[in-house]
């Protein structure tokens, strides 16, 4: 579940945020703010501005420093060179960075291959995910911190992804607006394949509409041609260059792929306006990076064939099997983690009180995490190490699921946290049963230190139709 460093570097994933909890908070140096306020600045002023004088400002010490700084309080595996972050500090961050900074200013800077894991999803699939190397993940975010404020004066505001001062939470409230101002018929759209499909041509037609910088150009095309590597199950790597033979996609994981799919997301809601399919279907796109809803108030089934329409003219697939309508208050949908709809069977002075909870996916995909904490393998732990480590996921998955009917969905996920403590307390200390004598709750909280969830609800979001 995102918790958003909107500000600062690009957002986790959902499962991330699971894993590791909340991320770090880290203040922009002055410099760096005066670089990026002046560029939004002119980019607002001049609508069709072109800048010509980029590249130099990526390796500049302290746009490159910063980006380290963000790589490094993100964390994250090595890439295919194996080198982490405890290497580089070994060897000199200064050094390093200098070196890195040469590379770019004498145009010798090559980006590696993407390392390509699966990530497991809650219904059994798995989710593909590049790991580039530190190199070029603080290239990519010195390069992100360059560009982001010029394209932010473009992008729309129905787009709440990867974006400075707005997060999931902002989306999530927007809907919630909408439908209680009657647009109760909902497209919930998906696309197939989104960061692998985009086409490399229109992507660069967008930006070089505001960067006519042909060494800033040159790198964001490398950045997408970069071959993946894969490493079988027999442990042999294989490298492939899809995305440069086939001209599309790019490379998920990587810092700069949020802001290049954002512009791409942009033609979609531009164009919706532009096309007048907003105002004369009264149908309002809600976008968070490949994820979008469009709100309708009876018109959702025109709204629905606007849309494919326009997605392949955009050169992008509907996912048929995912994308439906739904009509509140019979139905509900599930966005970013959330399920949105009816919060009550009954009705409360004649209209339905729709509100937003937990997804059911959201819980079990809390539950895996949980259980992979507390597996057999991690019996040599400490239990106070481990207990830190729950905290950490429990606090920031409560953070991000802060909004609207949280209390089912909190008990769930605490009382399944508690049931494999103890059960993994119980195979530590090689003792039989399910614990719930021998380490009660009390126990668990008091001389532990588990968290409580239910201390965390807040912010209950719902209101009268």
């Amino acid at each position: 579940m995102p918790v958003e460093e909107r500000s600062l570097s690009s957002r986790r994933t959902r499962e991330e945020v699971l894993k590791k909890g909340i991320g770090v908070n880290l203040q922009t140096p002055i410099k760096v703010q005066k670089l990026q306020t002046a560029l939004h600045a002119k980019a607002k002023e001049v609508p069709d501005c072109r800048f010509y004088a980029l590249y130099d400002k990526v390796y500049r010490e302290d746009v490159l420093m910063f980006a380290y700084r963000i790589c490094r309080s993100n964390g994250g595996s090595p890439g295919v060179d194996g080198q982490t972050f405890a290497d580089i500090k070994e060897d000199g961050e200064e050094r390093w960075l200098s070196a890195l900074a040469e590379d770019l200013r004498e145009k010798k800077y090559r980006p590696e291959a993407v390392k390509r894991v699966n990530i497991p999803k809650p219904n059994g699939k798995t989710r593909p995910l590049g790991i580039p190397t530190i190199r070029d993940r603080v290239v990519q975010t010195a390069a992100k911190l360059v560009l982001e404020p010029i394209f932010e004066a473009d992008l729309q505001p129905q787009q709440y992804g990867y974006r400075p001062n707005r997060n999931a939470h902002d989306a999530i409230r927007e809907i919630h607006g909408l439908i209680n101002t009657g647009h109760t018929e909902v497209v919930d759209a998906d696309l197939s394949g989104f960061f692998d499909s985009i086409p490399h041509a229109d992507l660069m037609k967008s930006v070089a509409r505001r960067v006519s910088d042909r060494h800033m150009l040159h790198l964001i095309r490398m950045w997408l041609e970069t071959p993946v590597e894969e490493t079988d199950d027999k442990g042999k790597r294989h490298r492939t260059t899809r995305n440069k033979d086939m001209r599309r996609g790019t490379p998920q994981g990587s810092p700069i792929s949020p802001l290049l799919s954002n512009l791409t997301m942009r033609r979609f809601v531009l164009g919706w306006k532009q096309l007048g399919h907003e105002a004369m279907l009264n149908a309002h796109i809600v976008n968070f990076a490949d994820d979008f809803v469009i709100c309708c108030n009876g018109t959702a089934g025109f709204a629905m064939d606007a849309m494919r329409s326009m997605m392949t003219r955009l050169d992008l697939t509907v996912n048929e099997e995912k994308t439906h309508i739904c009509r509140i208050p019979e139905g509900t949908f599930d966005f970013l983690g959330y399920t949105i709809g009816r919060c009550f069977p009954t009705m409360k002075n004649g209209k339905a009180v729709y509100g937003t909870w937990p997804s059911q996916k959201s819980v079990q995909h809390a539950f895996m995490v949980i259980s992979d904490k507390t597996h057999c393998r991690w019996e040599s732990r400490d239990a106070g190490e481990l207990v830190k480590d729950l905290n950490r996921m429990l606090v920031g998955w409560a953070n991000y699921f802060s909004m609207g009917l949280v209390r089912k969905g909190y008990r769930a996920v605490e009382e399944h946290t508690k049931a494999r403590l103890r059960q993994w307390l119980c195979r530590k200390h090689k003792q039989k049963g399910d614990g719930k004598a021998r380490y009660p709750d009390r126990y668990l909280h008091q001389k532990l230190g588990l968290v409580s969830l239910q201390e965390h609800r807040r912010n209950f979001l719902r209101a009268l139709a």
